[in-house]
């Protein structure tokens, strides 16, 4: 099997995550896979799609947890031999109402945004193949909330050497700061999505300089981006994106041709590199 294609998205039971799984079922020529966390959704939503003539598969994935990750690896090495295309599409946000502690929003919301992500990658990018495309869905809310942060988080978080530890280490310290009510003197923003998704960006910097390191040879792109204001469960109906159009741009990254060598490494919204 393995001179199949294979692309996987990540959060694809509902949202982007599923509109990505759409697009991509019509223009990758491979095998997609749909995951989710929960198989009863994932296998509902995969009917739904086959009902619209489309061929998706689907694979159980739940980032919070190493050993469905570390399953889903094997999956792919097995039957593949390594991965075309990832798609990190899942994520979560509270609402902006919630009444739960700030604490344990900032320590939920970066468990599955950051940590999350990090550990899918962490797992599956050694089985990406040349000419593989890396999709990191961030938010825009990463750029607004690197804006809000003290100018010495600014400098780290902007840096061009630092490493994954240290964004660990700077990742782990906002939750703590938000445990002992410290993190807006400590200069955090007071968004724990918005620090969850900085993390995002900036591990995906780090990943793609690493890249370019070990693996320059290989022609792999990696980056983030933001889908923009879409209407989902999580952001609402109040949105001006549709789900197909939030798509768009995390699409257009997934399928860069095999003779790009741009972007890599960047933060992209509406197909365009914005500053970080």
């Amino acid at each position: 099997m393995s001179n199949v294609q294979v692309a996987v998205v990540t959060g694809a039971n509902k949202g982007i995550g599923l509109a990505i799984v759409r697009a991509l079922c019509k223009q990758f020529p491979g095998d997609v896979y749909l995951t989710s966390r929960d198989p009863g959704r994932g296998q509902a939503t995969m009917a739904q799609l086959q009902q619209e003539g489309l061929r998706p598969l689907f694979h159980q994935l739940d980032i919070d947890d190493l050993q469905s990750i570390r399953a889903l690896r094997d999956f792919l090495k097995e039957k593949y031999g390594g991965l075309d295309v990832l798609v990190n599409n899942a994520g979560i946000a509270f609402k902006v109402n919630d009444t739960t502690p700030f604490a344990v929003q900032a320590e939920v919301t970066l468990k599955t945004n950051f940590f999350g992500t990090r550990n899918v990658c962490t797992e599956l990018l050694p089985l990406m193949k040349p000419y593989g495309r890396v999709v990191n869905v961030s938010s825009m809310v990463s750029s607004s909330a690197l804006r809000g942060c003290s100018q010495e988080l600014q400098q780290k978080f902007r840096s061009d050497t630092i490493t994954e530890e240290e964004l660990v280490q700077l990742m782990s310290k906002f939750v703590e700061d938000t445990k002992k009510s410290v993190h807006q003197k400590e200069g955090w923003p007071n968004t724990a999505y918005g620090v969850s998704k900085i993390g995002v960006t900036v591990l995906s910097r780090i990943q793609a300089r690493l890249l370019n390191e070990k693996r320059k040879g290989d022609h792999i792109l990696l980056n983030a981006c933001c889908p923009g204001w879409v209407r989902t469960d999580m952001a609402g109906p109040k949105a001006t994106k549709s789900p197909e159009e939030g798509a768009e741009t995390p699409v257009y990254l997934a399928l860069l041709p095999s003779n790009a060598d741009a972007p890599h490494g960047q933060f992209v919204i509406d197909k365009t590199v914005q500053p970080w």
